[in-house]
């Protein structure tokens, strides 16, 4: 292999060149790796290669350890640190830290991702010990090339999410501060190396805890940031405020010393820089700021939540003792520290932010974050964290701007009054928002679009947070009329007036069920109007399909004096999807076939809608729904994403028929089982997986013909490497509904599930836990209690409660692991507690009841009780299990006084008889 050839290939603009370059490289890896890491080693430290040569044997060197799927990540690693001579190793290591001297940045900069990916293997096993030392004295004694790239170096290392690697980073705080903070002091010269001590200092910031709770350390690395926002260089003016924003978000409670001696004015400053992206940053402190207020004021409000359960408790002669001990365990019986930095700040802060907010550009894009919507969204932060303080200087701006002759403060002023939506008092916006309102809707006429997409995201602001300052009888009909001349005027405004008449709907609603609500007055002309946006020739897919989702949350949200208007409107909506069916053959382009298929995708949206709102009602219509839908299944093609929305309108459809949905079940059973089984298109997969549910639930005990070939197809998905872990919740889960449904008829699949269930309860949660892997946990613990709990209902409908009887220990066991864990969802807690109730309810005569007299279960659901924040079906789960639990403890007592009535056959026996 001619290495310089294949790593000039891997540069180049022919994709047909670079990917052989590229299998070159892998089979060189695969074939001989110590000699395939030798040679590029060699390429690397080459002085007289070119440089563009020299970075991408770095970069290929860096690949060789780097893997997006965390299982070949660890093969790739494993193989550096089993199948590689220590002594290439140590020639490999070396190579690598003498190129951080060459002249050329680029070299430097991609060698440094190089040393940063062994170091993520060897720091965590205390290898490499010398690595650290080394970079601090390339900063101190090395040229001003070696100094950037070891600071960069140090970047990278610290820049981890794998968290054995973090924790190994903690013990080299002192080397890694000593490096960054003398790069990053104003004595040095190089602005260059300065940057990259400032880039890098961020990166360190949360390795560096011990170093920060010193005083005298802290003080010196806030000057030496404070002292970088000061720099000529808008580069090391940019890294020093992020490395504020960090500092804000790890250690608030270090701050209130330094926000009065320096940070206020330096943010402020630095807000008003000419230099957007320095403004900008400094804009995100204050959102940092306003964060973490927010966050601790809800932190401190739990503590208060439990204090106020404890209280209650130990008024009822209960026993705290467990609650409170787990709280001290979990650190929630302290209340954080709150400086209000915020709200001191408000006369300061505020004005400076309405200023941004004028400083819009045109011609940007929607997506694009500049200083203007960086203001907008410190602003909405700000009303949240202060509340009504924020009103005044807010209001002043407002009155002073909103009919300036420069559209760039008008639209200032539309955009910082829906900004403050969230937040303040209600009786204080009320009054304010029925005096705008009139004034909002005539700027929909303004003659600058970006006012009048201000003006439409405005209103949808005040429908969203404040609907009940809208009298219906007086705004809703020029509202709703202005809004709907917005988005037929300009694309540009589809998005935020589609978004406002979406929350219109929803706050004028009324009830579930109602006659009649705000809206039905104005529903058939609504109606009419869509359909007329959606048929205009010069709609393009984003106006049209932000069209028909306002379509959805009108039908969604109708009144029953409308409902006759949304059954017409199903003849409508079913034409049009039949028609383009007949244009699927007139496709040629890929553009053309995704616009038809955007336009199958939201008129099928629709029909699930129609479908959701009429429920049984709209049986009539079944047959030619469900024909469309199967027609329109028949002829889509590979890899399309319409067929997801299908199954979802075609799931409402089941749980509107319930049993009457089994005469579709032979025609549509094939391209269930279909997707059930097509692992290469994993969403088509879970919505299959979903629609199992949702059908078993509908058909009931009627789903057993097809219940042998749907539990094959979720075993094997359960089974599957290709699909991963995402998807087994919802499996486990649709096990449950499948027993529901059957009820006795389970028990044939009984043995196998439960199996499944007690081996994912095994998955540990570790301390060092993944916040993805955390919520996957939560998650598959949220599926395995609703397994069992549609077992046990299941079992206990068909009178085979002792077959559930080898698997209750494991439940019980689960369930301490859910109590004791800290993190578990609102669901699994809810969950859980269904399957202590139904336990009991399955075991009345005391089989279990020793289990039941366990102080953790008593604990478990006195607080899911008492936490305010929880939904009234959550309490009402934990009442009910509340009170099976003092049943079962009932009858353990009882059991324990007279034990010759358990040997004798129990106690409900005795009742019995």
């Amino acid at each position: 292999m001619d290495v310089n050839q294949v790593l000039e290939g891997t540069l180049s603009p022919d994709a047909t060149i670079r990917t052989n370059a590229e299998l070159q490289l892998t089979s060189a890896a695969e074939t001989d790796f110590s000699g395939y890491l030798t040679v590029l080693a060699t390429e690397l430290a080459n002085e007289q290669a070119q440089p563009h040569i020299r970075s991408a044997a770095a970069l290929a060197l860096k690949n060789s350890f780097s893997a997006r799927e965390y299982t070949r990540l660890r093969q790739v690693q494993d193989r550096w640190l089993n199948q590689v001579d220590p002594n290439v190793k140590a020639q490999v290591k070396a190579t690598a830290l003498k190129t951080l001297s060459a002249g050329n940045n680029q070299v430097g900069g991609q060698t440094a991702q190089f040393i940063a990916s062994i170091a993520a293997i060897e720091l965590p096993r205390q290898m490499w010990p010398e690595l650290m030392q080394t970079l601090v004295s390339n900063v101190g004694e090395g040229s001003d090339h070696q100094k950037q790239a070891s600071l960069t170096t140090i970047g990278y290392i610290c820049d981890t999410d794998d968290q054995d690697l973090r924790d190994s980073l903690a013990q080299h705080s002192n080397a890694i501060l000593t490096a960054v903070v003398q790069g990053a002091r104003k004595e040095e010269a190089n602005e260059e190396v300065r940057s990259a001590a400032i880039t890098a200092l961020s990166d360190s910031l949360e390795f560096v805890r011990t170093n920060f709770e010193n005083e005298g350390e802290r003080n010196y690395i806030m000057q030496v940031i404070c002292e970088a926002t000061q720099a000529t260089d808008p580069r090391i003016q940019q890294g020093a405020y992020g490395c504020l924003n960090r500092i804000m978000g790890l250690y608030y409670d270090k701050m209130r010393f330094y926000m009065e001696k320096a940070l206020f004015g330096l943010t402020i400053q630095g807000m008003k820089h000419d230099e957007e992206d320095v403004a900008k940053l400094a804009v995100e402190f204050w959102c940092t700021v306003c964060e973490e207020e927010i966050s601790i004021e809800d932190d401190n409000q739990q503590v208060r939540d439990l204090f106020l359960v404890l209280e209650t408790a130990a008024a009822a002669n209960e026993d705290i003792s467990l609650t409170l001990a787990k709280a001290q365990a979990e650190g929630s019986t302290e209340l954080r520290e709150y400086f209000n930095f915020a709200r001191v700040a408000t006369q300061e802060v505020v004005p400076v932010l309405l200023e941004l907010l004028a400083k819009q550009d045109e011609d940007a894009a929607d997506d694009e974050y500049n200083v203007s919507r960086a203001a907008y969204q410190c602003l909405q932060l700000w009303a949240q964290t202060v509340g009504s303080a924020v009103v005044p200087p807010v209001l002043a701006f407002v009155e002073k701007n909103l009919r300036s002759e420069d559209w760039h403060f008008r639209d200032a002023a539309v955009s910082a009054f829906g900004a403050i939506m969230e937040g303040p008092e209600p009786t204080m916006l009320e009054p304010l928002v029925k005096q705008a309102l009139p004034v909002l809707i005539g700027m929909m006429d303004d003659q600058v679009i970006q006012v009048k997409d201000s003006a439409a995201y405005a209103l949808g602001r005040i429908c969203e947070a404040t609907a009940e300052s809208i009298d219906a009888s007086t705004h809703l009909q020029p509202l709703i009329a202005s809004l709907f001349g917005g988005l037929s005027s300009h694309p540009k405004m589809a998005s935020s007036c589609c978004w406002a008449l979406m929350n219109l709907a929803d706050r004028f609603a009324g009830e579930p069920g109602c006659d009649s609500n705000a809206l039905s007055p104005h529903f058939q002309a609504s109606v009419t109007h869509i359909l007329q946006v959606t048929e205009r020739h010069d709609a393009d897919n984003q106006l049209r399909t932000a069209a028909y989702e306002v379509l959805n949350a009108f039908v969604t949200n109708a009144a029953n004096d409308s409902v006759g208007i949304v059954a017409g409107l199903s003849d409508v909506v079913l034409e049009r999807l039949e028609k383009t069916i007949q244009l699927q053959a007139q496709v040629v382009s890929v553009e053309d076939k995704l616009t038809l298929e955007e336009m199958q995708t939201s008129l099928t949206s629709v029909v699930m809608a129609i479908v959701q709102r009429l429920e049984v009602e709209i049986k009539p219509q079944a047959d030619r729904i469900m024909g469309v839908l199967l027609q329109l299944l028949s002829s889509l093609g590979a890899k399309s994403s319409v067929p997801d929305t299908v199954f979802a309108a075609i799931g409402a459809l089941a749980n509107a028929l319930e049993d009457d949905f089994i005469k579709y079940m032979d025609a549509f059973t094939p391209f269930l089982y279909n997707a059930l089984g097509n692992q290469e298109e994993p969403a088509l997969c879970s919505m299959a997986i979903g629609l199992v549910s949702d059908i078993t639930r509908s058909l009931g005990e009627k789903v057993q013909p097809w219940c042998d070939a749907f539990m094959n197809y979720l075993l094997n998905n359960l089974r599957s490497q290709q699909l991963g872990n995402t998807f087994k919740p919802a499996i486990l889960q649709c096990f449950g509904d499948i027993a529901q449904a059957i009820g006795g008829h389970f028990e044939t699949y009984l043995p196998v599930v439960a199996q499944v269930l007690q081996q994912a309860a095994g998955v540990p949660m570790t301390p060092d836990i993944s916040y993805e892997m955390l919520d996957y946990i939560v998650s598959l613990r949220e599926g395995i209690m609703d397994a069992w709990d549609g077992a046990i209902v299941a079992m206990k409908s068909s009178g085979k409660t002792q077959l559930l009887a080898p698997w209750v220990q494991a439940i019980f066991e689960l369930l301490h692991m859910v109590y004791t864990d800290s993190s578990r969802s609102e669901a699994l807690l809810r969950s859980s507690l269904g399957v202590v109730g139904d336990l009991a309810d399955a075991f009345p005569h005391g089989e279990f009841a020793e289990m039941y007299r366990a102080d953790w279960l008593t604990a478990m659901a006195r607080e899911v009780r008492a936490n305010r924040e929880f939904q009234a079906r959550t309490q009402d789960t934990a009442r009910w299990a509340r009170e099976q639990i003092k049943r079962q403890i009932g009858i353990a007592h009882y059991l324990s006084c007279f034990p010759s009535l358990f040997r004798q056959g129990g106690l409900g026996y005795h009742l019995r008889s």
